[in-house]
């Protein structure tokens, strides 16, 4: 995994430990959502749809003389277009080159085909992590480890992580997995997801929160101008009739995802928001991959 972001700084210390976690399984098991409860703070977008992950986003643990490196991936489903094709590629390219994959499954969800495709693609020292404890009863989750048991992997967690409950016990396990290596990144540094591309995301994350169920896998978000504090993101669907319903009556839906994405922000940032048509994007290669996926 050493790359030009996530490049050893230095590898004279021998009692420090380090390595990279990957997390993968189907849309909606809440990957980015565990991965923000593990480092107290947010740096992958979430909602309740499909494809609200299109990259893998990584996230630092600085734990004492330890550092994890944790890798959210899309989910990995039956693709229906290019872009899916490309996140599905996304996600198991990150299986190969890790210390540890952890497999998150959903405990409200029934195990199924997808769990299965996932789970026949990673190691015998995979772990599981059965998510969403405290949306599922005992016997649901009872259920899940006892069909995810016959995995044989190397370790199960039940955890929640939107309370944190179980959360803990999962990244000292994970700890205690790293071996000896370097500082892939400075102390204090969360993420390595540039700036322009956090906010750009946060944009997307608003409109999938506030946009009908059909739309938000035509939607694309890019930074198109930086000059802090203010912000120029484009907004790209895929059809004239979807541009309307991006800005809404009078504007409305696009002032409420600025306020909203200002809200996260530094104090004093200036979201401006434009909407453009780019037909069937996520159907041609060229334009998913300028678009960073």
């Amino acid at each position: 995994m050493d790359d030009e972001q996530g490049a050893p700084m230095s590898d004279a210390d021998e009692t420090f430990r380090s390595g990279f976690v990957t997390l993968v399984g189907r849309p909606n098991a809440g990957k980015s959502t565990l991965l923000n409860q593990i480092l107290g703070q947010k740096v992958a977008i979430v909602s309740n749809k499909p494809q609200t992950t299109r990259t893998q986003v990584r996230g630092v643990l600085h734990r004492g003389d330890t550092q994890v490196v944790f890798v959210d991936t899309p989910g990995i489903h039956k693709p229906v277009s290019a872009l899916g094709t490309r996140l599905n590629e996304t996600a198991t390219s990150s299986i190969a080159d890790v210390d540890v994959a952890c497999l998150v499954v959903d405990a409200t969800a029934p195990y199924g085909r997808g769990d299965q495709f996932v789970a026949d693609k990673l190691p015998p020292s995979a772990i599981v992590v059965i998510n969403k404890v405290d949306r599922a009863n005992r016997d649901e989750v009872m259920v899940q480890l006892a069909t995810t048991g016959v995995l044989d992997f190397e370790a199960y967690f039940p955890v929640s992580a939107r309370t944190g409950k179980g959360v803990d016990a999962l990244v000292d396990h994970l700890i205690d997995r790293m071996p000896v290596g370097p500082r892939y990144y400075p102390d204090g540094m969360i993420t390595d997801t540039p700036e322009a591309v956090q906010v750009a995301e946060l944009v997307r994350e608003q409109l999938f929160a506030l946009t009908r169920e059909e739309l938000p896998y035509s939607i694309a978000t890019r930074v198109t101008e930086w000059d802090w504090p203010r912000v120029r993101v484009e907004i790209l669907v895929e059809r004239s009739s979807q541009k309307g319903m991006v800005i809404g009556k009078g504007g409305s839906l696009l002032k409420q995802v600025g306020t909203a994405v200002r809200e996260q922000l530094p104090e004093g940032a200036f979201i401006e928001l434009h909407v453009s048509v780019d037909k069937d994007w996520q159907r041609k290669i060229d334009r998913i991959e300028n678009f960073g996926y």
